[in-house]
């Protein structure tokens, strides 16, 4: 084996494109054949990919966070160990001369940097270990790797070692090097004279308001205080700018796509949930003993089911080539999470199959699995109907957006207490609210409120959800 080039495989349906989050191995490392070298973003799934072939990492092509296409090559793999003497880096990466140097400004700093560069330009240096993602990193801020002391293993040079010499400059005084913080023009420091000269211009306005006589028949006091043109002293502000990527992008995309494809309605309702909360006290006082809760969703899951059975339009897909509607056999709940990275909506499988406790300890593996994005790209689709809870965000009404290519979504938001008019007499009830989102090519208003009556009977009366389990 000479040289294997190792290209971004299409490890999931319809992918065509990939971040590259961190690369696990470095240039010149040996590696096994399947071993992890490399995590991408997919979709909404991150993966580890293997090492096609046992021996040396050669040159490593895609950086973290750029997006790589399906067939472009990642890395290479070697048979032998790669040099990392490289005489075309020289002229940017290479060591600085120690040639006498006097007080300079910053930039006469950076000129004579550069100058000493060009002079060593004929030699051969040994290159700064970074890896191509902290090389572009230095690149980016200017920073000349050469004249960075690397902190890492083996002295490898990390993006720390990159942030402290980006605020610093070198300048050498009587044949020493010293090390003086530069100038920050965006915080003032630079014009401390000008700043002192408009504090002094707005004392002595200050001063002549105070001293001026107040005139009564004075023109001045129809005037504003200050005039309509004001100078300020903070410098311009300029906006944080975060990479559109991962998750974020690949919700997007997904959103986007359901918005311009699906005309959707929503539908809304209350429902009296006093008897869902007892009884789930009751099941808490009963799941005690084990050292287990469980939570309202497990009890919707199983509502949503039996709402789904009823109405099959509701668990279906769209297939507008085909020009049919297909109703789905398996009911497989997608659960939305929320989670520092954005949204997640992994799937519950087979939820008419499950018991209540089977249902809330799979929910708590896949949330948990999302926050620590190590579920599986199977975790991930498939569903069939989604249900998001907002209750614990505190909201009360929604337009929840469909997860195309499903039909239907269902909100459910957080339960409160409220007066509710039953038998002439006003009583304070415990009250969810549900939001049904729908797609109105599939599934008419008269059936979605239908749908809703079907709910609310279940959750009000939680006990005829019994005569329903096999």
């Amino acid at each position: 084996m000479a040289m294997v080039e190792f290209r971004l495989p299409d490890v999931g349906e319809g992918i065509h494109e990939a971040e590259i989050v961190r690369w696990l191995v470095q240039e010149g490392e040996r590696v096994s054949e399947l071993e992890p070298i490399v995590e991408v973003q997919t979709d909404k799934a991150l993966v580890e990919l293997p090492a096609p072939a046992s021996g040396f990492v050669g040159e490593i092509r895609a950086t973290p966070g750029t997006i790589a296409k399906v067939g472009e090559v990642l890395v290479t793999i070697e048979s032998v160990r790669p040099s990392f003497m490289h005489v075309s880096d020289m002229k940017s990466d290479s060591i600085v001369g120690d040639e006498q140097e006097t007080e300079e400004t910053a930039q006469d700093v950076d000129q004579h940097q550069q100058d000493d560069s060009d002079e060593l330009s004929g030699k051969t240096a040994l290159r700064p270990k970074a890896t191509p993602g902290v090389r572009h990193y230095a690149r980016e801020k200017g920073v000349n790797l050469s004249t960075v002391v690397g902190t890492g293993p083996d002295g490898r040079i990390l993006k720390t070692d990159i942030d402290e010499a980006s605020q610093t400059k070198i300048q050498r005084e009587d044949g020493k090097i010293i090390r003086r913080r530069t100038l920050n023009q965006e915080d003032g420091t630079g014009s401390l004279l000008w700043t002192a000269v408009r504090q002094a211009e707005r004392e002595r306005q200050r001063q002549q308001r105070v001293e001026q006589p107040f005139d009564k028949d004075s023109d001045s006091v129809k005037k504003p205080l200050f005039p309509k043109t004001r100078q300020y002293d903070e410098p311009t502000r300029t906006p944080t700018r975060i990479p559109f990527r991962g998750v974020r992008r690949a919700t997007a995309e997904q959103v986007k796509r359901a918005a311009f494809t699906v005309p959707h309605v929503t539908a809304f309702d209350e429902c009296d949930a006093t008897e869902l909360v007892r009884l789930r006290k009751r099941w808490n006082q009963a799941l005690e003993e084990e050292g287990q809760r469980v939570s309202y969703m497990p009890f919707l899951v199983k509502a949503t089911v039996s709402a789904l059975k009823a109405f099959p339009y509701f668990n279906a897909r769209l297939n507008e080539e085909a020009q049919e509607i297909e109703l789905l056999p398996d009911y497989h709940i997608g659960i939305a999470v929320d989670t520092k990275d954005g949204l997640f909506v992994p799937v519950l499988r087979h939820a008419d199959r499950l018991t209540v406790q089977e249902i809330g300890e799979e929910i708590y593996r896949l949330s948990s699995g999302a926050r620590t994005r190590t579920l599986t790209a199977e975790d991930l689709k498939g569903s069939t109907f989604t249900l998001t809870n907002m209750g614990p965000l505190g909201s009360l009404f929604a337009t929840p957006i469909i997860n195309f290519p499903e039909v239907a979504i269902l909100a459910v938001h957080q339960i409160q207490r409220k007066p509710v008019a039953i038998d002439e007499q006003v009583v304070i009830r415990d009250v969810l609210t549900l939001s049904l989102s729908f797609d109105h090519r599939v599934i008419d208003g008269a059936t979605a409120v239908r749908f809703l009556n079907h709910m609310k009977r279940l959750i009000e009366d939680p006990e005829r959800l019994m005569l329903e389990l096999k």
